[in-house]
């Protein structure tokens, strides 16, 4: 479990360092993880750690031609996601049913036609650029919560586990004595019969019986070490892990309470400061809590302690044996633990989560002490002593849990649909696995180059999106590769839609078949393909061929009469064939199967062959060199 393992330090100063540490290396870029499910949903999550937003694609509505025409996603599955590399663009490929409706001024809502296929979706999710310094120390200090939050979560389990091992084996010990009083025909409870014998009168034939023979020296001191054991261990964890994760987590809140009183750049984010000032709070009757809880077991193993102490001096005086040499124990605090500890656990009444809502008892002088601390500044949730431990924790989770919706609730919001595009459509009975086409999407700056300082600096952020039409798709194109290529314009300052979208399509032999697809630096687009006309008694036949982009006379999409809509028909009657001999090609003596994995550094191309072997072809330079990877069964 973090946090509580052997050798791990506990959480002080240098874990805060070594946290720390670990935001400003792999977190010292601004990044953010999109992923998907198969309902349709997008989900966006800081450093891949804290959740910031989530949109469908079902519940998204592109509005047309002045908001009088709407297209929406009716049913259909996500095959990929892309962020683009300024936070302003998610980029989704699509497949499901699309409907279009109008909007008459005279008839009111008019129903449209519905078409299936493969779709590309543009959103708008600018705010993550917008907000990119608000959202980054937001999710700093939330995620280093979360972080402790788990560290309490466990502590408390073990804990729990600790002290229920140990109780259990006081129990299985000390409810023979019960029998025994039964099978002597007594009606007295075990608590009476041992408060007769600390009052110094005979031992009664069951006492006598379960001290010598059923419990004996050596089966008290394995009691005695087993929970004097379990103290420790509960102390410890308290002491070391839970009280300073707490106090750092309050530290946290403090943070975040501060910064969501600057309202002008942090509720934009949806940092409420009343939540915020909430679970503060919160952490601090969870403090509260720790430091009852630590008296608490103080006092009972104390008091477990003092039991144990005098009934080895018992079996001691019954077996005639010395018991100078014995500790002394408090009449006192026997009594006391006879009366409220023998048969009741406040210690697992406090830990156990399955009873959270036990609501303590508490004497009138200290509930009169939280309701004047109230006047001073203190909690005014004056109930929170009546909770225990378990509860109180729990509490705490739901108010950050709460708190912390808000800005994933905001930022949800705030991302819409701005463009799309129909790539192509379905015949009536498609696959039922359509996902497996191959597709590719990712993102490149433009460079332009300065002509005064023969440098290149960064000009547009370009999109491209590659993917392979199935010839269950379309006969007209069927078995080409379409490359588009968005792109936006820095100068216009409008980096969350396209400014002009590009298209071609690549014509592969029918001799081929696409198997994987995927672009490598800013000009080149890798592709994997497997030989059809392999005859049955061989092994097979493949290509990995990298294609330059530079060389391919992309031709300009048109908008249809809106701003956000694109028209990719006009593409069928100008498909370019692929030239197989203008390009890089590598030759692989058997049949290959995605996915094809391509480095940005060195250019290699990973396949994972039909062999389950791992090939590793170097694509880029001079030299041809190949790597045969071990066995990947």
């Amino acid at each position: 479990m973090p946090g509580v393992v052997s050798g791990d330090s506990t959480l002080t100063d240098n874990t805060e360092d070594s946290f720390q540490d670990l935001l400003n290396t792999s977190h010292q870029r601004f990044n953010i993880l999109c992923s998907a499910d198969k309902d349709g949903g997008v989900f966006f999550s800081i450093f891949g750690i804290f959740p910031i937003g989530k949109i469908n694609i079902h519940n998204l509505s592109l509005p047309l031609i002045g908001n009088q025409v709407a297209y929406q996603i009716l049913d259909g599955s996500i095959h990929k996601v892309a962020l683009s590399k300024d936070f302003c663009r998610l980029i989704i490929v699509c497949s499901g049913e699309t409907s279009s409706s109008s909007t008459h001024f005279n008839h009111g809502p008019l129903p449209g036609h519905k078409t299936e296929g493969m779709h590309c979706l543009v959103l708008d999710t600018s705010i993550f650029r917008k907000r990119k310094q608000e959202l980054h120390q937001v999710a700093q200090q939330a995620s280093s919560i979360e972080d402790l939050t788990e560290v309490i979560r466990a502590s408390l389990s073990i804990m729990y586990k600790q002290w229920c091992d140990a109780m259990q084996i006081f129990h299985d010990k000390f409810n023979s004595l019960s029998t025994l009083i039964v099978d002597n025909g007594l009606d007295s409870t075990p608590q009476e019969e041992f408060l007769s014998l600390l009052g110094g009168a005979r031992t009664s034939p069951p006492v006598h019986q379960f001290l010598v023979n059923s419990l004996g020296e050596s089966g008290l001191k394995r009691v005695m070490k087993a929970v004097s054991n379990a103290g420790n261990e509960l102390q410890l964890i308290l002491l070391d892990h839970i009280q300073p994760a707490a106090e750092m987590i309050g530290f946290r809140m403090g943070e975040l309470r501060g910064l969501s009183r600057w309202r002008a750049r942090y509720g934009g984010i949806g940092l409420d400061e009343k939540l915020i000032d909430n679970a503060t709070e919160r952490v601090g009757m969870l403090l509260v809590q720790v430091v009852r809880f630590v008296q608490i077991l103080s006092s009972a193993s104390q008091q477990f302690s003092n039991f144990f102490c005098w009934l080895l001096r018992c079996i001691k005086i019954l077996m005639s044996e010395s018991s100078d040499q014995l500790p002394p124990y408090n009449s006192e605090l026997v009594i006391m633990f006879l009366k409220f500890l023998y048969d009741r656990d406040p210690v697992k009444l406090l830990l156990d989560q399955s009873v959270a809502d036990h609501y303590v008892q508490l004497n009138l002088d200290t509930t009169q002490r939280v309701e004047e601390l109230v006047k001073l500044g203190g909690f005014a949730d004056t109930d929170c002593l009546h909770r225990t431990l378990a509860k109180e924790f729990q509490n705490m989770e739901s108010s950050f849990k709460e708190a912390f919706n808000m800005p994933y609730t905001t930022i949800s919001k705030e991302i819409i649909c701005e463009q799309m595009l129909p790539l192509y459509s379905f015949r009536s009975s498609p696959p039922s696995t359509p996902s497996s086409v191959p597709t590719s999407i990712s993102s490149y700056w433009d460079a332009a180059p300065d002509v005064s300082t023969c440098e290149t600096s960064k000009g547009n952020l370009v999109d491209y999106v590659t993917f392979q039409i199935p010839e269950w798709s379309s006969s007209e194109v069927s078995n080409c590769i379409c490359i588009l290529r968005g792109v936006t314009n820095e100068a216009d300052n409008i980096r969350n839609r396209y400014s002009r979208v590009e298209a071609l399509l690549l014509s592969v032999s029918n001799d081929f078949s696409c198997m994987d697809l995927s672009l490598y630096k800013e000009r080149q687009i890798v592709l994997l393909l497997n030989e059809t006309t392999a005859t049955s008694d061989s092994s097979g036949n493949a290509l990995l061929m990298m294609v330059q982009t530079t060389d391919l006379p992309f031709i300009s999409i048109s908008r249809s009469t809106s701003m956000n809509f694109w028209n990719l028909d006009q593409l069928q009657d100008q498909i370019l064939p692929l030239q197989m001999e203008s390009a890089k090609v590598r030759s692989i003596p058997h049949d290959v199967v995605s996915p094809l994995a391509i480095s940005s550094s060195r250019g290699v191309g990973c396949v994972f062959a039909a062999r389950k072997r791992a090939l590793v072809y170097i694509l880029d330079e001079d030299e041809e060199e190949e790597e045969d990877a071990s066995d990947m069964d």
